[in-house]
């Protein structure tokens, strides 16, 4: 009987011991599940944070976006305002400036109506004249001396050819009607005889 009581004890033991390994391996296991649960739960927080950073970045860059948009359309406004204020008033400082020769010319008329002498009225007409080509030399404006020189079809615009003994073929003998040079361009090219 004491080899039974024995065999029940050592069973008893056994499964006991069995128990407590089972428990120590289902204690280990719910650690791990924890452990687990833990490390799924900080990365979870921590992508949320990370997201959270990303999106206010988003946002961040949404604005500076917006903000560079916007200036870009103001300045793209403002400078058409500009040109266009610019367009309207180019010529501003030019009739400034022919005012004065336009001051003139009325004098001049009301002295002729007025049957003054015919020697100071062509004088004063004159004396305007040249203060108007002062104001458009100013300006760039230039006449060209066209006579003797080489015909030149960039310059001068030929309406007759006329025989002439003193010149060379294609040099203008006449100027018909006055070209002129604003700065370095052509305004109106000469029209003029050329020699044949």
């Amino acid at each position: 009987m004491n080899e039974q009581h024995t065999d029940e004890d050592h069973k008893h033991e056994v499964t006991g011991a069995s128990e407590e390994i089972l428990d120590t391996q289902e204690q280990a296991e719910v650690v791990e599940a924890a452990e687990a649960e833990t490390f799924d739960s900080v990365e979870e927080t921590q992508a949320d944070v990370r997201y959270e950073e990303l999106q206010k970045q988003v946002e961040e860059h949404q604005q500076r976006y917006l903000r560079a948009q916007a200036d870009f359309d103001n300045f793209r406004r403002r400078t058409i305002k500009e040109k266009e204020e610019l367009g309207a008033y180019a010529s501003m400082k030019l009739i400034g400036q022919l005012l004065p020769v336009v001051d003139n010319f009325g004098r001049a008329i009301e002295a002729g109506q007025g049957g003054g002498d015919v020697e100071s009225f062509a004088k004063g007409v004159d004396m305007i004249f040249r203060q108007f080509q002062q104001v458009l030399e100013q300006e760039g404006l230039k006449p060209m001396e066209v006579v003797g020189e080489p015909f030149n079809p960039e310059f001068h615009q030929a309406i007759m050819q006329v025989e002439s003994e003193e010149h060379e073929e294609g040099i203008i003998v006449e100027e018909v009607q006055k070209g002129y040079i604003l700065k370095d361009k052509v305004l109106r090219p000469a029209m003029v005889k050329v020699s044949s």
